[in-house]
């Protein structure tokens, strides 16, 4: 799997992923759990790739809510590019993230909004998400 902060002023982030026989269910396609998962997966991974390493070290994120679209699907050994980013500022200790999944002809199969939850590491309690632990995910038009 490559990713990458897509376009770097928009703070988007990409990532590919690969439908493995694992991952298929018995109408011949992703399984939709595996769905979710990769919505997870590519989340983590922009806050890995983004955050400042000492609020990597201070917080941690939880999903409170997924709304997901499904509108197509890829088979085994297929690929399909997702894309997030933040969808606004925070709003106390929850922050709404969009994920996109584009297959090779660049269409949108799967789309979802995620709530997730901020939480302190030493206490596990909810913080309030602070601007300049979301700005590196907002992009400087909107930081």
């Amino acid at each position: 799997m490559a990713d990458g902060a897509g376009e770097g002023v928009t703070a988007r982030f990409t990532r590919q992923f690969t439908a493995e026989p694992q991952h298929i269910d018995e109408l011949g396609h992703v399984n939709n759990a595996v769905w979710v998962g990769w919505v997870q997966e590519i989340a983590i991974a922009h806050w890995d790739a983004a955050a400042r390493a000492q609020d990597r070290a201070a917080f941690f994120w939880v999903v409170v809510r997924h709304e997901i679209d499904y509108r197509g699907n890829i088979a085994e050994g297929e690929r399909v590019t997702g894309e997030t980013w933040i969808d606004g500022p925070a709003q106390g200790a929850t922050s709404v993230r969009r994920v996109e999944f584009r297959d090779a002809a660049g269409k949108v199969i799967v789309s979802a909004r995620t709530t997730w939850a901020m939480l302190d590491r030493g206490t596990q309690r909810l913080v309030r998400v602070r601007a300049d632990v979301i700005a590196p995910f907002l992009g400087p038009d909107r930081a």
